[in-house]
């Protein structure tokens, strides 16, 4: 399916018109700041299993009738640590987003001991949920499409919390596989990868997992040559490796463990991809993590998405900033204001995903992604969009010319 190209346009209320910056196509901001803190086979391209919106359909449109800038199309992700929406018009091969919601929900907290959805955290999904729900309504969504991730994918009462979803909401969510994960998250931010000859690694750590990518870029969308995904994320890595230790050298050796424990689940993607290594590797990050760390590397008071979508940090930046706030109490970690005590416990084991794929794939910066699966599903949606409305624009002219 044909993808379009420029990055979206935020005009939500967190994100004022006034706000909106221009961004070339493919390339990133460069950062020169210093440092805050002293063989599966590639996915082929496949349309979305896309539903007319939930709850309360609204009309359908004219059968000959083109895709219109006042439908709204929305995307929901449900991951293992966060519920997020996205709601957005087309606006030429672009989008506008007109409302979004993002809540962290821990859907996955105790599922690596237990091997199930608590509930408590079914709870917190569904009121994030609920919320949602109203916004697909407020916004009279056209079309949506509803995913959920590794913790449904894994969790044995994951069907049954599902249904539930949808008997309570309305909110029909597709559990996808690792590979579509992968797949929408390369295209909701691949726009941001530098220029380049040769190969680049889109990577998505997640809650539950990590997916990373090798593309060939070139073309509207890039091409998957190759792709892992591991069960490792920030809640299912920091669970597998216990409590954090008070100590400082007990942290230190904690986080050497959990790099370790990435760093052999990444062995036989990095065997794979070893020869595609040229002088000027390329990497682009989307997660909560890299987001994190690139506010750190900026200093900022709390998170800005417009300073840290698009930017480009030195790897070298990344790793001091990676090994000085695991070597830091939660506490101290949680004073940090684009940290906060929210994501405190959760940052470390991030940071060891990350480090484990600049072991693999050493790249001299990282680009920092603020989309990922939502942007990938809008894109899709509306992509899939116009081209049946064209096919069924050329149809009803043709059935026209036949009648005279």
């Amino acid at each position: 399916m044909a993808e379009t190209g420029p990055p979206d346009k935020r005009d939500s209320a967190a994100r004022p018109a006034s706000g909106r910056r221009r961004r070339r196509p493919h390339r990133g901001r460069a950062s020169s700041r210093k440092s805050g803190i002293t063989p599966r086979k590639p996915p082929e391209a496949q349309a979305p299993a896309a539903r007319r919106a939930e709850p309360d359909q609204p009309a359908q449109p004219h059968p000959g009738g083109p895709q219109t800038a006042n439908q709204a199309y929305a995307a929901i992700d449900l991951g293992t640590n966060n519920c997020r929406l996205l709601i957005a018009r087309p606006e030429d091969e672009n989008f506008t987003v007109i409302d979004a919601f993002s809540r962290v929900v821990r859907l996955g907290e105790g599922l690596a001991q237990t091997g199930r959805l608590s509930d408590e955290a079914m709870d917190r999904a569904l009121g994030a949920l609920h919320v949602c729900a109203d916004k697909l309504r407020k916004r009279k969504v056209y079309l949506a499409r509803s995913v959920a991730t590794e913790a449904c994918r894994r969790a044995s009462n994951g069907d049954e919390f599902i249904e539930r979803v949808r008997r309570e909401t309305g909110i029909a969510l597709n559990v996808i596989t690792a590979e579509e994960e992968a797949r929408l998250a390369v295209l909701g931010c691949h726009i941001l990868l530098e220029d380049g000859r040769g190969p680049a690694v889109i990577f998505d750590i997640g809650g539950g997992s990590t997916e990373l990518v090798l593309i060939e870029s070139g073309g509207p969308v890039p091409r998957i040559l190759d792709w892992q995904s591991v069960p490792w994320g920030v809640v299912s890595l920091s669970e597998t490796v216990g409590l954090e230790p008070k100590d400082k050298d007990g942290r230190v050796a904690r986080y050497e463990d959990m790099r370790s424990l990435v760093r052999d689940s990444f062995a036989e993607f990095a065997e794979r991809i070893e020869s595609r290594r040229t002088d000027d590797l390329r990497l682009l990050g989307t997660s909560g993590t890299v987001t994190t760390l690139a506010s750190v590397h900026l200093k900022l008071p709390q998170y800005d998405r417009k300073a840290v979508d698009g930017l480009i940090v030195p790897a070298l930046d990344m790793r001091a900033i990676s090994s000085g706030l695991a070597s830091m109490s939660p506490a101290e970690r949680g004073r940090l204001g684009c940290i906060g005590t929210e994501r405190a416990e959760l940052v470390v084991a991030g940071c060891a995903i990350l480090e484990a794929i600049l072991d693999i794939w050493p790249a001299e910066r990282l680009g920092v992604a603020d989309r990922g699966i939502r942007e990938g599903i809008l894109r899709s949606l509306m992509a899939a969009d116009a081209e049946g409305q064209a096919a069924k624009q050329a149809l009803y002219l043709l059935r026209q010319k036949e009648n005279h």
